[in-house]
């Protein structure tokens, strides 16, 4: 068993430890009389309510009531036994520890905590991967070599970063570990070696590796880059496993070397990769970081916010996100902004040209491209609206009305309730719709809790822009998708008799009256779908019998509106039928004709409004264009009091 550390090195290293110093590797904190206060990292608060007194060597959070000295601190904070934080803070400020009853300092018999241990066999094998990558005479390295020289980076910048390359022999670094002392048990535990039949190999080998530091600076992991294409591991990227030291949720790449910036200029930058992070730096963003092998989420968060001082009552702090411009990294965004709720922060998103990532950005326009990158930053609210309605076919009336709808809640969820007006306006603009439409649905999302059901869902993809990645909805989607129509709609009921009519007396309508109508016209999706299987059929021929004729169009329309077929073939028509033809009059088909025609003229008119309102928001729009567009407007102004004029006269 480890012996005791004796009472008086203990107070020695309480003496000698500075606990602002220590905290301040953790947390930002500001003076405030005698005290230094921030943020506390022991749980989650947006006012800093965690209190360092530095005179006593104590710390006290009046929020959660965690308190204690500098051991207690560090023990807490690293997850480390009293012992190991002891040991933790004597190796730092130069104390040799001494034990009672002439005990070892731990049962392992090297002298130092499992933890130490650990991250000692990491600073070891950091040097050795580094030594490895630089040596000339190694010529396994000069794929890794290579890869950094592509990217642009050489020999200073492998230092300053620490990369370095895993030997393909895989057995190496685990000899090399031994000969310094390290047992196989601490080996494996850290993740630097895996235990195969013929013993132990390196799990990185043959790899191009980047170490993975603790806000301390300790070495806790490594990410490996697959640099050779024989590499019977297909991942691009390998990362350490969950240790004792290492957590990847809460770790992020370059967070030691930006964390005095970060507090300096209360601003931080996450990208996506180990090199995106290193361009960031060589180019003056000494802001940047990078998740570690998992997706950006609450606890690097939580990191942050200690680190920016992220509160309501101080100027916001400013995280900024890159991602690709493909669309995993439309996705990425997206799910940050649905964390954005948990910053008080103002949250922006960069996308740079081309989709470039920041260190491919960096070899083809410069640091300063990078510079700009970040500091053109659009805010978080912009970039969400803009790829959500982006989906949309904003030149029709239903693809502004999903957009609207699909948008509303993002306005909706904006913390600051004085910033909605403005970006309700804003978000009329870019759909090119009226301010009080976008208002009434915000308003709507938000006594709804919900803006989408399966129904709006599916329609999304039928009015979304074409991809090839769009999927047809199935027949059980359809069948929950497509409601029954809102017939206290005039124009559903409209559409509603025109079916009637088309399948109960087809005789009724002259040849190529169908075509004066597209089932996307139509309101209702279950009346489109109904009308689309119809003109597909074509009106019945001579001689065609009604039932073969019905079940034409039942086989072509979908399964979901089999019913509907059914009732709007039987149910009576709201008029009274012709005397001595026992059908309707062709006065009243043909107003159902027009009365189509006049909501799709109608609807017309709105996507060129829609067109005109956003060419007005737009700094370098076309003034030919603008004609143009003036000119179908007025023609189809006319078009739609000729269609009126019919119908009155």
């Amino acid at each position: 068993m480890a012996g005791r550390i004796r009472a008086e090195d203990i107070l020695a290293v309480k003496e000698k430890t500075a606990i602002e110093d220590v905290v301040r590797e953790h947390v930002t904190l500001q003076r405030k009389g005698a005290n230094l206060v921030g943020l506390c990292p022991f749980h989650d608060e947006k006012t800093g309510s965690f209190n360092v007194n530095p005179t006593n060597g104590y710390y006290r959070c009046f929020g959660c009531g965690e308190g204690g000295d500098v051991i207690s601190f560090v023990s807490k904070i690293e997850h480390l036994t009293f012992t190991e934080a002891v040991e933790r803070l004597a190796g730092k400020v130069g104390i040799e520890l001494r034990y009672e009853d002439g005990g070892a300092r731990h049962d392992d018999g090297v002298g130092a905590g499992r933890r130490q241990r650990l991250l000692e066999a990491h600073r070891v094998a950091q040097e050795f991967y580094a030594a490895y990558l630089l040596d000339q005479s190694q010529p396994q390295a000069r794929a890794g070599r290579d890869f950094m020289r592509e990217r642009g980076f050489d020999g200073a910048v492998a230092k300053r970063f620490g990369v370095g390359f895993a030997p393909r022999g895989g057995e190496e670094l685990a000899n090399h570990l031994r000969r310094k002392g390290f047992t196989d048990d601490e080996i494996v535990l850290g993740g630097l070696a895996g235990r195969g039949s013929r013993g132990l190999y390196d799990r990185f080998r043959g790899r191009l590796v980047w170490p993975i530091r603790d806000i301390t600076g300790d070495v806790i992991g490594f990410g490996a880059r697959r640099v050779f294409d024989d590499d019977r591991i297909e991942a691009k990227y390998l990362n350490t496993t969950e240790t004792p030291i290492y957590k990847k949720s809460t770790v992020l790449y370059g967070l030691d070397a930006a964390k005095k910036a970060m507090a300096k200029e209360r601003q931080a930058v996450v990208v996506e990769g180990y090199t995106d992070v290193m361009a960031c730096h060589l180019a003056g963003v000494e802001t940047a970081v990078a998740s570690c092998g998992t997706a950006f989420g609450v606890e690097h968060i939580k990191v942050l916010r200690r680190i920016l001082r992220d509160e309501p009552d101080l100027a916001p702090a400013r995280v900024v996100f890159t991602f690709d411009g493909d669309a995993a990294g439309q996705a990425a965004a997206m799910k940050a902004f649905k964390e954005d709720q948990r910053w008080a922060s103002q949250s922006f998103v960069a996308v740079a040209p081309g989709g470039q990532d920041p260190c491919e950005l960096r070899q083809s326009a410069g640091d300063g491209a990078v510079r700009a990158l970040v500091e053109d930053a659009v805010p978080m609210f912009e970039f969400a609206v803009r790829t959500t309605i982006a989906r949309f076919d904003l030149d029709t009336a239903e693809g502004r009305v999903l957009a609207m709808r699909a948008a509303a809640p993002i306005v909706g969820g904006i913390r600051d309730g004085s910033l909605r007006p403005e970006y309700t306006r804003m978000v009329a603009g870019w759909i090119g719709v009226e301010v009080e439409q976008v208002g009434a649905e915000v308003r709507r999302a938000g006594r709804a809790g919900s803006p989408a059901g399966p129904y709006a869902a599916t329609v999304e993809r039928r009015y979304a822009e074409p991809s090839e990645a769009a999927v047809e909805p199935s027949a059980s989607e359809l069948a929950a998708a497509l409601p029954a129509p809102d017939l206290r709609d005039p124009v559903v009921q409209a559409e509603r008799q025109l079916l009637q009519c088309l399948l109960q007396y087809p005789a009724t309508f002259p040849p190529g009256s169908l075509d004066t109508v597209r089932p996307e016209q139509l309101t209702a999706a279950a009346h489109q779908a109904v009308y689309a299987a119809v003109a597909a059929v074509g009106l019945p021929t001579p001689g065609q019998s009604a039932a073969a004729w019905h079940t034409a169009v039942a086989e072509l329309a979908p399964s979901a509106v089999h019913a509907l077929l059914t009732e709007l073939a039987v149910a009576p028509l709201p008029v009274r039928l012709d005397p001595l033809t026992g059908r309707p009059g062709e006065r009243y088909v043909e107003s159902l004709l027009l009365r189509i025609r006049e909501v799709q003229v109608t609807r017309a008119i709105a996507d060129a409004l829609g067109q005109l309102r956003r060419l007005d928001a737009a700094p370098d729009a076309d003034p030919e264009g603008r004609r143009s567009l003036s000119a179908r407007l007025q023609d189809l102004q006319r078009q739609l009091a000729a269609l009126r004029a019919r119908e009155d006269s």
